[in-house]
This record gives C-alpha cells, structure tokens and sequence, in this order.
C-alpha cells in the first residue's frame, strides 16, 4: 500500500493572517502552454486528443485542427486576457510551459513586464509522471528555467506539472532551491512536504474551479456557471475566514479556453468579482502566497502538519 498523507491538518489548522490582514488569499493562474502540447508535426508519435472536440485525425497524422485550437490561445487569447488583468489590477502567476517560452519569447517577456509571475510548467504539456528516470527529468526541469531567465529576466521558484509528478520530482526541486511545488489537489492551505532532501512548500492548486472543466462533460457550459461556481467558493471560505480559519482559493485559466470570446465573459467576470472583494481577500502570486506562509508557518524539522501553531477546531458548523 503507498503511503499517503489523508490526515493533513487533521481539522486543526495553523493560526495566521495573510500579510494584508486577510484571512482568505487567492490566487489566479494562467496556464502558457500552447505551442507545448503533443503535435505529430513537432516529432511526436501522437497528437493532444483534447481541444474544443475530441480530434478525429488518424494516430500518427499530422493535426493541423488541433493546432490551430491551441493556437487561438497565443494569437488572440493572451492578449484579451492580459487586458483584462491590466484593467482589474489583478496580479496572477503564469505557468510557463519550456516549450512554448521557447517559441514565444518575447509573448513570456510581456506577461512579466506587466507584473506577473513566471512558474514553471514543465518543458512539455505532460505529466512528469511520464518520465522514466530523474536526468532526464531533471535535464528538462533545466532547460525549462533557463529559457524562462533567459525570455523574462526572472528565476521561476515555482512548479507545477500536468497529471502528476514523478517519484523524483520534488527532489529534483529542492536540490535547485525552487521555493513550492503546486502539484497538490488535497487541501485549502499550503503544506510542507518534508520527503525531499530539503522541506518543499506544497502550494495546492485545484482543478474544480479551473476553466478546464469547459473541456469536460460534467463541467462548464455558459460562461456564468463557472463564474457561479467561483463565488459560491468564495461565499463558503469567506465565511470559514470570518471565523477566523486561514485559507487560499485557487482559480486556473488557459489562453486557449477562456481566451474564448463567449468564455471569456468568465475570466472577465470573475476578476471583476475578485476586485469587487478585494478589501477582504488578500490576492497575490503563488510565489507571494509561498513566501507569507512560510513566514508565518516555517518548516519544523520532522514535524507533521498537525504540529505547528495549531487554531481549535471550530465547536459549531463553518458556513450556515
């Protein structure tokens, strides 16, 4: 049986504020991976199956369809987008696909010109699960940093992959100093993971209220069911925070997706609620998230989430 961490906080959480006062942060992802994603006409065996429709081109042929969809992303969706966050005043962290830096430079250079972070979202659109061995993991995980500094000017500190990581993956980011990994689906407050060979912050990310659940049957349609969906999280951590629990919100977008005009509306929608808020929520990069809870709650040496600066567990239910 693999040993797996169900326990957590065990329903006693640290006590802390967000730097701000705030007791609820939130954090905004755009995903940057068009031009990264599996494309017989980039070498691959086989082309992503996923797009607006399941793609019916012949294993092995060329899909130009595919292409284009993912395409869309960086030539119309991104700079909609990034207006969006400019007019809100939104600040977000961006996952940086290697492959797709690489190819754009100079569209990864403008996302942190206008004050976004830069994180790393592997070389490939791929899970690193996929990785057979850590060099050529870790020969990736390098590369993918590099053409990052080099396009933008900044060291990423933070991963996240698609699908899952590799048994070596969180070493191989604590041997290059990375600040948190974002491949946790399994709480509502960031963790330390002390397995690697130097604790790692754990900063969850979530794929609930992610606009990938426009690409899946029991997900989105119209664009206000996602923006829906986002407040009444919002309206259930809101009130968790106001009885006095720490907590983080993570929303994820993708170029190609709500960089959509129809979905857009709820990538627009959902910055404007978030601005609309924002007195009360403490809104920052994951990498600001990382850093203000590693702060306030630092890694003790063997010690298990449970242990550190615990808040009791509230006698009467969170959200009436």
């Amino acid at each position: 049986m693999s040993e797996r961490d169900l326990l957590g906080y065990g329903g006693v959480w640290p006590d802390f504020a967000w730097p701000n006062g705030a007791r609820l942060a939130v954090s905004v992802v755009v995903n940057f991976e068009e031009g990264a994603e599996m494309q017989v006409g980039d070498g691959d065996a086989r082309s992503e199956a996923m797009g607006e429709v399941v793609s019916v081109v012949p294993a092995g042929k060329r899909d130009q369809g595919q292409e284009q969809i993912f395409g869309y992303g960086m030539r119309a969706g991104l700079w909609r987008m990034l207006g969006a966050l400019d007019e809100t005043g939104i600040g977000s962290t961006f996952f940086f696909c290697g492959r797709a830096v690489e190819r754009l430079p100079q569209l990864a250079g403008e996302v942190t010109a206008r004050g976004h972070e830069a994180a790393v979202h592997g070389w490939r659109w791929r899970p690193h699960a996929d990785y057979d061995n850590a060099q050529d993991e870790a020969a990736d995980l390098d590369a993918c940093v590099s053409v990052i500094r080099e396009a933008t000017g900044a060291t990423p500190v933070g991963f996240f992959c698609r699908g899952g990581e590799s048994p070596w993956t969180r070493d191989l980011l604590a041997q290059r100093g990375f600040l948190y990994t974002s491949n946790g689906f399994d709480d509502d407050l960031p963790y330390w993971d002390h397995a690697p060979s130097r604790p790692l912050l754990v900063v969850p990310y979530a794929l609930d209220s992610n606009d990938m659940k426009f690409f899946h049957p029991n997900g989105f349609v119209r664009a206000q069911e996602m923006v829906d969906y986002v407040t009444d999280a919002l309206d259930v951590l809101e009130a968790e925070a106001a009885r006095g629990l720490p907590r983080l919100l993570n929303i994820g977008f993708h170029l190609r997706i709500c960089g959509r005009p129809a979905r857009f509306a709820a990538f627009r929608d959902i910055l404007w609620l978030l601005a609309a808020r924002r007195e009360r929520l403490w809104i920052a990069s994951r990498a600001e998230i990382a850093r203000a809870f590693a702060r306030a709650v630092p890694a003790v040496a063997e010690a298990t989430t449970a242990e550190v600066t615990p808040l009791r567990p509230q006698s009467r239910p969170l959200v009436r």
